[in-house]
C-alpha cells in the first residue's frame, strides 16, 4: 500500500470531498493542514510544482493533483492500482 499525503485547510469543501473518497476506500492518509501549519504551504507548493490551492494529494512519490484529479482517477479505474503500488 502506497503512502498517501493530502495538504488541506479546514474550510475547503474539495478537501472534505477528497478525504471522504479516501475514507470510503479505507485508505489511511497523512493530513497536513496548511492553516494550522502555514510554513508547510511552501513545502506543498514546491512539491506540487507551484500549485497553491488545496487539496494537493500525493500517492507515494507521485503528485496526483487536487480533488478533481483524484475523482477522475477513481472514475477511470486507475486509483486502486495506484494505491496498491
Amino acid at each position: 500500500m502506497q503512502t498517501v499525503e493530502i495538504y488541506t485547510s479546514p474550510f475547503c469543501g474539495y478537501c472534505h470531498a477528497a478525504k471522504r473518497l479516501l475514507d470510503q476506500k479505507g485508505v489511511s492518509y497523512s493530513e497536513i493542514d496548511v492553516a494550522i501549519e502555514p510554513a508547510r504551504r511552501q513545502e506543498m507548493m514546491t512539491r506540487a510544482h507551484g500549485r497553491h490551492t488545496v487539496p494537493q494529494i500525493f500517492i507515494g512519490p507521485s503528485h496526483i493533483g487536487g480533488c478533481d484529479e483524484l475523482y477522475a482517477l477513481e472514475r477511470a479505474g486507475k486509483l486502486d492500482p495506484m494505491l496498491a503500488g
